[in-house]
Parts: C-alpha cells; structure tokens; sequence
C-alpha cells in the first residue's frame, strides 16, 4: 500500500530481522517513532512471539499516545514469556488505558523476576504514590534499592515520596545522593530544588531550578518555580521577569504567573491575582 499523499515514507524494507532490529533501536533512540514502529512490526509480522521487537513495537507507540496499539503486540508475548522489560511496557499500556488495578497487577508481577528491573520497581512505586498509597510505595523502592542499590531513578522515586511524606530530611539526602553521582541529572535537580525551597534554601534552589531549566526550557512551572525563589531572596526585578516570560507563553501560563505572583510572601502586595496579572502584563 501506498504511503498517503504527503506522508513520510516508511524505512526500507530490512534484509534481516537483526538489521530491522537495529534500526529500530536506532530510530527509537533518535525519536524517529514511526520508524521505529515500522521496522520492529516487520518483524512481529513474520514472529509474533519475538520479546525484542515487543518491546520496541511497544515503547515507539506509546510515546505515540497509543496504548491499544501497545496493549495488542504486547499482551499475546507476556502470556509466553517472563520477561520484566516488556510485563513493564505492559503495565504502562494499561495505566494509560485508565486499567490502573491491572497495571499495578502486571507490575507486581515484573518486579519478582530476577535479575532485578529497575524500571519496573521505578512503574510501580509511581503509580502507587500517584493513588496515595505512600507507605506501600516506600516499600517498593526500598525493595528495588536493596535489589540494585546504585538504581539513581530509584532513588529519585524515594526522595519524592519522602517528600510526600513531609519528610524533607531523607529526601534531601537522597536527592543530593543521586545529584552528587549525577550532577545534570534533570530529576535528581529538580528534586533536590524543591526540597531546599521548602527548607527556605531559596537562593541555592533558584541556581538548581537555572540548571534544570537548561535541560528543559519550554517547561513553565520549573521558570514559576525558579521565579518563586528569586522572589523569596529578595531579587523581585529577577523574579517579575521569569514571570513575564510565563506570561507570554498564553491565557493559562499567564493565570498561573499571576497566582504566583500575588502569593509570594515577599514579592509585591496584591489583594486580588487580576491584580498582579495586570502588574505583569504593564510592567
């Protein structure tokens, strides 16, 4: 079939299921997504039992927002196979599906095959701290720290749930464990930035928050929380201006800069967010 009037063409048709392997994970690896998924399905076409193309199938259509797609190559293999990588993919296909008891289900599952997958024990203990259930996510990250102790996204996961847990201590010392092995590493920043704000270390957290915003500079609420900070240390013509630059991005960039704004102690008064919406807008 012909490919629809001014869309991409797909990739060639590879020689060899390695070389179609190959592509894949190249094409993954540099966000080429339908690549991806064109050469891994060449390959479940002729073996639909194959783990690694599964896998690669799964990974380049959910970060297409496909999870059906996903759920379909995904679940016929984890019926024949043990494998933690794809039960994880699995698990994720059905979070996105809102089938969030059978994604814990399948997890729970991934996280008893040896050798440990620290991305699974990673899954889990998300899913549990997004549902509340702190306590039992604690559990599930100090399980696969005790299984793979040098799992830095492990410990990651820790520090926010420490944190969730108003337990500012431990997670700081996690984060700066993790920041200390991993300097750029954005999450291990960003964590350890919002951990030393709510200790009121607001000149140390802004340098963090410019550092995770190198990293990902489209991201609004990093800039929000950057300006917070330099608010918090007094630099109001700083702060205002990471938040005119919030402001511009839209309607709800600019309703979020605002709330900002007129609820920062130490920044300008205002009675009302219209207020210091207008304050940005004319300033």
């Amino acid at each position: 079939m012909s490919p629809a009037p001014g869309a991409p063409a797909p990739p060639p048709r590879p020689a060899t299921i390695d070389q179609a392997l190959e592509g894949a994970m190249a094409a993954l690896a540099e966000g080429r997504l339908a690549d991806a998924e064109h050469l891994a399905g060449y390959v479940l076409k002729s073996n639909r039992g194959h783990v690694r193309a599964a896998q690669l199938f799964g990974q380049a259509v959910l970060r297409q927002g496909r999870p059906e797609a996903a759920l379909g190559a995904l679940a016929p293999v984890a019926r024949r196979t043990a494998d933690p990588a794809l039960e994880t993919l699995l698990g994720r296909a059905l979070l996105d599906l809102g089938r969030a008891d059978e994604a814990a289900a399948r997890l729970r599952e991934a996280v008893t095959r040896r050798p440990a997958y620290p991305v699974a024990f990673l899954e889990l203990g998300d899913l549990l701290r997004n549902r509340g259930r702190l306590d039992e996510a604690a559990a599930v990250f100090g399980e696969g720290l005790a299984l793979v102790p040098d799992a830095l996204v492990l410990k990651v996961g820790l520090g926010h749930v420490r944190l969730d847990q108003n337990d500012r201590a431990a997670a700081r010392r996690l984060f700066e464990a993790v920041h200390a092995a991993a300097p750029e590493r954005p999450d291990a920043v960003i964590g350890l930035a919002r951990t030393l704000a709510l200790q009121g270390e607001h000149a140390r957290a802004a340098d963090l928050y410019r550092l995770a915003l190198r990293a990902h500079p489209a991201d609004l609420l990093l800039r929000i929380a950057l300006a917070k900070c330099l608010l918090e240390t007094g630099d109001r013509a700083a702060g205002e201006a990471e938040l005119r630059r919030v402001a511009r991005a839209g309607d709800q960039p600019a309703a979020l800069a605002a709330a900002a704004l007129a609820a920062t102690p130490r920044g300008r008064a205002f009675l009302r967010p219209s207020a210091a919406a207008r304050h940005l807008a004319t300033g």
